[in-house]
């Protein structure tokens, strides 16, 4: 699984954005665009998480909206068909390798306080998949962005499962709107240029 335990103990987020504000892709967009460095040539999106599990969906639904949207610019690795979960996350990224002037966007489902909960968190710097079930996967991008989907406690295990799939889509939704608003301004596409390609 790809859920990681989002501390509010953290000091490195940029932004923190209701999962449903209707502004919301347009934060991510601005956020986005402010840490990707000038110089790059291409830019990643890791989509961390399992389809087989709702509440850990996030990531695979991000890439799966976003596959195909900009072939010259964006490459995104982990989908619905093809996810990044704990199984298959090492083999595929440590057999992968960055080219120079790329800039890598994880997404991942987390756990957090109540006060974070339906909350997007983005922040500089990499995310850890798996520290809030305890397991120990290598750090992955350049920058989070973070669906704080449930409170980090005792009932974790059965409480993923049935994580309500309404939340899960409006969050991916808006995080790839936000992604691709960014990289659409980024690479200077025209402004009709579509930001999804959903097939």
């Amino acid at each position: 699984m790809g859920i990681k335990q989002y501390n509010n103990e953290l000091k490195f987020y940029e932004k923190v954005i209701p999962y449903n504000d209707r502004l919301a892709p347009l934060f991510i967009r601005n956020s986005l665009y402010s840490l990707i460095p000038e110089g790059t040539k291409h830019i990643y999106v890791v989509g961390i998480g399992s389809n087989l599990i709702s509440g850990d969906s996030l990531g695979p639904f991000v890439g799966t909206l976003l596959r195909n949207s900009f072939p010259n610019h964006l490459t995104v690795l982990g989908n619905l068909e093809c996810p990044m979960d704990a199984t298959t996350i090492i083999p595929k990224i440590s057999g992968h390798i960055f080219p120079k002037n790329s800039f890598v966007i994880s997404i991942d489902s987390v756990l957090g306080s109540v006060d974070f909960v339906n909350s997007i968190v983005l922040r500089q710097g990499p995310l850890q998949p798996g520290l809030g079930l305890g397991q120990n996967l290598p750090p992955i991008g350049d920058c989070s962005v973070m669906g704080v989907v449930l409170t980090n406690d005792a009932v974790l295990g059965s409480a993923l499962l049935y994580t309500n799939l309404h939340l899960i889509y409006t969050m991916a939704t808006n995080i790839a709107k936000g992604i691709s608003l960014a990289v659409r301004q980024f690479f200077q596409y025209p402004s009709d240029h579509p930001i999804l390609h959903v097939n």
